[in-house]
């Protein structure tokens, strides 16, 4: 049965700059793969997994500078595959759920369609237990 635990790798595994928030891009390194992958993340998250997505600020020296999105699980367990990228002085700052738009997202398109086939080309790879 698919789990968070099972999707964190295949998902850190396909991250690239090429997934990453055309917005961010410039900031990905390898170091920090999860930059700018949030959006991205959790709407694949959803996809897999069910449950809501939750959108929060992200604050610098108390002015807002980005979005940051992740998971809330059926069961209630928040899951951020992306907590990591986060550089000091960098906070998140509250949490709602944000309906997801019925179709594909407006923004970061090409990068979900990019990561959703990636993670699912890897979970329908056989595996070596």
């Amino acid at each position: 049965m698919l789990n968070v635990e099972l999707l964190r790798p295949l998902v850190r595994a396909a991250w690239g700059p090429d997934t990453c928030d055309p917005v961010s891009r410039e900031q990905w390194r390898p170091d920090n793969p999860a930059r700018g992958q949030c959006g991205t993340t959790a709407l694949v998250v959803q996809d897999l997994l069910g449950g809501d997505l939750i959108l929060a600020e992200v604050h610098v020296g108390g002015a807002k500078v980005w979005n940051h999105y992740w998971n809330r699980l059926p069961d209630g367990t928040e899951v951020d595959l992306t907590s990591d990228q986060f550089q000091p002085g960098e906070v998140v700052v509250g949490g709602r759920v944000q309906h997801r738009p019925p179709d594909a997202p407006r923004r970061c398109r090409e990068e979900y369609e990019l990561l959703r086939q990636r993670v699912l080309s890897a979970l329908a790879s056989p595996r070596i237990d």
